[in-house]
């Protein structure tokens, strides 16, 4: 019986021709230009819009009404919040640390009057925050008693009054009760907040001690009209 041999014998693949790829070298990146990268920066502006900064929004805090402890609460958080939300800070060539500038905003009064401790709250709290922020006042329809010391304080030269405000000024009024000695004490508090009204009042106006002691001789309400409250040196603007 005979037997055939197989051969078993793999065909060699045929080996391709291994293709040779260039490296090509990469050329080494530029830093965009700065004309380019004004077109960027010129682009992604219009593309975002402005962006908003603290001097054009609305800043404004408004005391309407008489001034009490609520209204004094209401007012310096509005001081705080206001005068924190316009601070910015930018970097200037020659200095290391950050400059802080702070945005002004405006206060609007109207307002019969009120309490002298509420009035002197709101009061310290304006000269505290101007040493940083200005204060814009707006007297409107009537600034009358404790609000006429709060419209004078604001930031001079930027002080502003409706053509028809009517502005009154007047001694301080205590109304108390019992006996003498209660009462004689009660009027040394009165005396000490009439000193207080006058002083703050001469200091934030063209008014001296002695012009203020004859305006309020007559122990009548004053009334003064808006151009007379400029000359006073209690506003600086008719609007």
């Amino acid at each position: 019986m005979s037997s055939k041999i197989v051969s078993t014998k793999r065909k060699k693949k045929k080996e391709e021709p291994v293709e040779e790829v260039e490296q090509v070298e990469e050329e080494e990146q530029q830093p965009p230009s700065e004309e380019e990268l004004e077109e960027l920066a010129a682009f992604l502006e219009q593309a975002m819009g402005p962006k908003s900064s603290p001097a054009s929004e609305l800043r404004v805090a408004q005391l309407y009404g008489p001034i009490d402890d609520k209204m004094a609460t209401d007012i310096i958080s509005a001081f705080l919040i206001l005068k924190e939300s316009g601070k910015e800070q930018f970097m200037e060539e020659d200095k290391e640390e950050p400059t802080t500038v702070y945005h002004p905003f405006e206060l609007i009064i109207s307002t019969p009057g009120g309490t002298a401790v509420d009035m002197f709250s709101i009061y310290d709290v304006m000269r505290q925050t101007e040493e940083e922020c200005e204060i814009h006042t707006y007297g409107l329809g009537r600034v009358m008693s404790a609000g006429v010391v709060l419209l004078a304080a604001g930031t001079k030269g930027k002080r502003k009054i409706g053509a028809n405000c009517r502005v009154m000024i007047h001694s301080v009024i205590g109304g108390h009760h019992g006996a003498i000695h209660d009462l004689e004490n009660e009027m040394e508090e009165v005396r000490w907040v009439q000193e207080q009204y006058n002083k703050a009042l001469c200091a934030e106006t063209d008014l001296t001690p002695r012009m203020l002691k004859k305006l309020m001789s007559r122990n009548v309400n004053v009334y003064l009209t808006a151009q007379e409250a400029v000359e006073y040196g209690i506003a600086d603007i008719i609007v």
